[in-house]
């Protein structure tokens, strides 16, 4: 019996493996796992499902076409040759391409790359720039042939004849196309200054418009320091270029309408301004011209001969109220004298001497009672038409009945 080598052995097995034809170019479903990039470029990795594993390889000049990132866990399917890595003496997937199973390639791509770049920041409105109201240039960043750039420079030129439009030719699709778009959106903020970018192309399918999904497309958008408007595909289509650019049209003649003003509709705005602008001098004039006649109105009250007329006027009130208040007391006053003046007449005593009634005086005082006299006492007698003097000789007790002729006197 033959002795061999194991070497041989693992050669004699690989030859069996590559000499097998459903074991080359046979695509394997299973979920990712153990996924590593070395740094030399190449991965590695394991298919499994619930019952058994594969180990997998995929070169760099292969694993540097995928539009995704693979992750672990992810559901793929992987295309290739079965054979035999000869050190470990196991068979093994050599992958040639690899594709997500469910959502495609693209579609996975663009949700892991849209992540990415909105976790930094690419997508927040704050960095967003306003278009300038008044271009004069437009820099046009797409290919030279199909029918954008007929739209944007039909539609432009319709709005505003004087626009001038500048053309980078570039491709749109395919290799290339993506380092080709960053650099004319780096050529027009270096080199070639403009006062707003279109960059675009017609419709397609999602693999005809990866070019604008490309991460250095995208990049070169949000670093643009010119105002750029994405114009991909039609209204349904959206790119990562649209996230990032300033503004985002449906079409390319819809980018043009944007960057471009009409300028029948601006010469209508400056009219309609200008009777606006009128009117509103028109109000003020009329409204200034009231406050005028206002302030010489009351100017012409507040000056010196007016105010003389009208603090005389104001004098000449004061001072016949003020006599009017006097001639009212005078006559209050007077009133009130000529009451006194009568109650004094009731009490003087000449009304009671004319009724026939005298006076007797002691040393100059009334006499009002007999106490006050004593016999001898000499006394004054005052009568109506005069007085006379006299000596009492005697007294009598009880009041002007008590008469007795000769008694007093």
């Amino acid at each position: 019996m033959a002795v061999h080598s194991v070497r041989d052995l693992t050669l004699y097995i690989k030859g069996m493996f590559q000499a097998e034809g459903m074991l080359q170019n046979i695509s394997v479903e299973g979920e990712l796992s153990n996924y590593k990039m070395y740094a030399s470029g190449h991965c590695y990795f394991t298919l499994k499902d619930d019952m058994a594993s594969l180990k997998c390889v995929m070169f760099k000049s292969r694993a540097r076409t995928m539009r995704f990132q693979p992750e672990n866990g992810l559901k793929i399917i992987a295309t290739g040759d079965v054979s035999v890595y000869e050190r470990d003496g196991a068979y093994q997937l050599y992958v040639d391409r690899m594709t997500p199973t469910g959502a495609g390639e693209f579609s996975v791509a663009f949700e892991q790359l849209k992540k990415r770049l909105a976790n930094e920041g690419l997508f927040c409105a704050e960095h967003k720039k306003s278009l300038p109201m008044f271009p004069q240039t437009i820099g046009v960043v797409t290919s030279i042939s199909g029918a954008v750039l007929r739209d944007i420079y039909r539609v432009s030129k319709r709005r505003n004849p004087r626009i001038r439009i500048v053309l980078y030719p570039v491709q749109v699709q395919g290799d290339g196309a993506a380092a080709e778009i960053a650099s004319a959106i780096r050529f027009f903020n270096e080199k070639y200054p403009v006062d707003v970018l279109i960059a675009g192309r017609g419709g397609g399918s999602m693999e005809d418009l990866w070019a604008f999904n490309e991460e250095m497309v995208v990049r070169a958008f949000y670093k643009s320091k010119i105002p750029i408007i994405s114009a991909v595909g039609h209204e349904t289509d959206t790119t990562l270029s649209d996230y990032a650019s300033d503004r985002r049209a449906a079409t390319p003649s819809q980018a043009a309408e944007l960057a471009v003003p009409d300028t029948d509709e601006l010469i209508r705005r400056v009219i309609t301004l200008e009777e606006r602008l009128n009117q509103i001098v028109r109000n003020r004039l009329s409204y200034e011209n009231k406050r005028l006649e206002h302030a010489r109105s009351f100017f012409l009250r507040r000056s010196p001969r007016f105010l003389l007329a009208e603090r005389k006027q104001q004098v000449d009130m004061m001072m016949e109220t003020m006599r009017q208040t006097a001639r009212k007391r005078l006559f209050d006053k007077a009133h009130v004298f000529d009451l006194a003046v009568g109650k004094l007449d009731l009490l003087n005593p000449l009304h009671v001497l004319g009724r026939g009634y005298g006076i007797v005086e002691k040393k100059g005082r009334s006499i009002k009672s007999i106490r006050e006299v004593a016999p001898g006492d000499d006394v004054r007698v005052c009568l109506v038409d005069g007085a006379f003097r006299g000596v009492v000789r005697d007294l009598q007790e009880g009041g002007y009945d008590a008469k007795e002729e000769g008694t007093i006197f």
